[in-house]
């Protein structure tokens, strides 16, 4: 296998490509790399200065302050650094004479800060109706007044018509009219693995849109996978992610490119709220309990049927979730102190005084694939996580008693998973509807995530004794759904392109936790409405 760093051998005649000062620069940067006493640079390499936008973008991978081998492995280099730290000898020696650096194979690390495609993102599934939230968000990042770049992007879906809608809406929204114009339109279908290649082509990072995921995710990974793109998906699919992980990850490694599911609502507070609360424990975190709180105005509170499909399908689909896990045998994770007791379907929280039920989402399936790959790869200690949802006082919680009670029993068959995605609203007592939240609902929504975690304190010992210290930690955010998802979603993506230097040095597919766990996501979602904070820490 080609080394990363190693660059590809031109099949072209340079000496025909390039003037006469190009041919001057480059018979000097020969004359150096033979070890010889080399003169000048020729005067005529000012004529081939590259412009500022290619000069920072090539000098980015020196951006940690490191050269050489080491900085080479900061970048993410796959080889010990040895080569890349060759190239970059090289590109030094062409940016002195101002020619354009030499080529990288696209497997090096420095590729995401170099590689040349149209689009940096793509938002795939745009005029669906998470899709218009994340254009929105992404239109907003175009602007963000601390980039010190420009970002091009596009939309991509079935319909132009319907993209170039969601454009202007967008453009309404934000006050700016040229926005039609400054995006790029894309036109694929998930049913056309042929448009999807095309559009993988383009993009350096595909943001996937398009769910129920079990159904239309898996041809968006395989073709940013072959075309060299990498993916950030929302799904809360478990039995997705798992499989996705399984079938692909190997494959997306070999090419050197990220794919990251779960990177909205579901699951990038539970997962980086847990890594935050291990960061901000001084000693070793065991065990962490969750509970989300939802806040909603008066007008209340409505989600999209397309997360109640997901679910229905989801639970409906169990037996085979327990067969792909159960094919996957991997080793139990070992448990640090004392194993964490699951609750009561129903319990009381006493911290939080309301009442309780288990969290059903992917959080716990996601949190603890995260913990794994810390454990396996960067040799911490794992959490055990339990996640749970408050449900306020008696009414609500006999409200959704009976909307849980309706929901297991009918979507155990077929004709009553039918009936559920027919009738959402009735069904899941007024939460769920085919129309969505209106405006005011999602600008009077919140949420907030509180992580409940116990451990040791530095110097005592986990193997005998109990846990002699606590923190609470918590994480805040507006509207989950169609307003904290498209933030995490979309900062996730700018972490992936920034942050390249600290992410796993070789791709994959992972959870937003394993990816992002080394990078600054967390600062950037502090920036952007998503707050992590420490309420206290004690010992007992």
């Amino acid at each position: 296998m080609r080394c990363p760093g190693r660059p590809e051998p031109r099949r072209t005649n340079r000496r025909t490509e390039l003037p006469a000062a190009g041919r001057a620069c480059q018979a000097w940067t020969r004359t150096r790399s033979q070890g010889r006493r080399p003169r000048k640079p020729p005067k005529q390499a000012a004529a081939l200065r590259l412009p500022r936008e290619a000069e920072w973008a090539w000098a980015r991978p020196w951006r940690g302050g490191a050269r050489g081998v080491k900085g080479a492995r900061r970048a993410g280099c796959g080889d010990g650094g040895g080569c890349c730290a060759g190239y970059w000898g090289r590109c030094l020696r062409r940016r002195r004479c101002g020619l354009s650096p030499p080529r990288a194979w696209a497997g090096c690390g420095l590729v995401m800060a170099t590689e040349q495609r149209p689009f940096h993102l793509v938002v795939f599934g745009a005029s669906g109706f998470t899709g218009q939230f994340v254009t929105e968000e992404v239109a907003r990042e175009q602007v963000d007044p601390e980039r010190s770049s420009r970002l091009p992007w596009a939309v991509a879906g079935r319909s132009r018509e319907k993209l170039q809608r969601v454009l202007e809406k967008a453009a309404l929204k934000l006050g700016r009219p040229t926005l039609s114009s400054e995006v790029g339109i894309i036109i694929c279908d998930i049913t056309n693995p042929a448009s999807l290649d095309e559009m993988a082509k383009q993009a350096t990072v595909v943001l996937n849109c398009v769910g129920p995921y079990r159904f239309y995710g898996e041809p968006v990974i395989k073709a940013c996978i072959e075309n060299g793109a990498s993916c950030i998906d929302i799904s809360g699919e478990p039995q997705f992610l798992e499989l996705m992980q399984l079938k692909y990850h190997e494959k997306a490694a070999d090419k050197r490119v990220y794919i990251i599911g779960s990177s909205g609502f579901d699951s990038i507070p539970a997962d980086l709220g847990v890594i935050y609360t291990r960061n901000k424990m001084n000693g070793t975190l065991t065990a962490v309990e969750s509970f989300l709180t939802i806040h909603s105005g008066p007008e209340g509170l409505s989600i999209h049927d397309g997360t109640w499909k997901s679910a229905i399908y989801g639970f409906g689909d169990q037996s085979n979730l327990r067969k792909l896990r159960n094919a996957s045998n991997l080793k139990p994770v070992p448990l640090v102190g004392p194993k964490l007791k699951r609750r009561w379907p129903i319990s009381y929280c006493r911290e939080l005084k309301g009442y309780s039920i288990p969290f059903m989402g992917s959080d716990v399936s996601v949190v603890r694939r995260t913990q794994r790959y810390l454990y396996e790869n960067l040799e911490e200690s794992p959490v055990q996580y339990a996640a749970y949802v408050t449900v306020g006082g008696v009414t609500s919680l006999i409200k959704l008693m009976f909307a849980g009670l309706f929901f297991l029993f009918f979507v155990r068959f077929g004709i009553g998973r039918q009936l559920l995605i027919k009738f959402p609203w009735f069904f899941s007592f007024g939460y769920f509807s085919k129309q969505g939240p209106t405006q005011k609902q999602i600008d009077a929504a919140s949420f907030t995530l509180t992580f409940f975690g116990q451990g040791y304190s530095q110097g005592i010992g986990t193997d005998k004794s109990k846990p002699n210290i606590k923190i609470c930690t918590q994480v805040k955010g507006p509207e989950a759904g169609y307003v904290a998802t498209p933030r995490a979603m979309v900062q996730a993506a700018m972490t992936l392109l920034n942050d390249v230097s600290d992410l796993p040095k070789a791709g994959g597919v992972f959870t937003p936790g394993a990816a992002f766990s080394k990078t600054k996501l967390i600062d950037r979602l502090n920036k952007h409405g998503i707050e992590f904070s420490v309420i206290g820490s004690s010992e007992v």
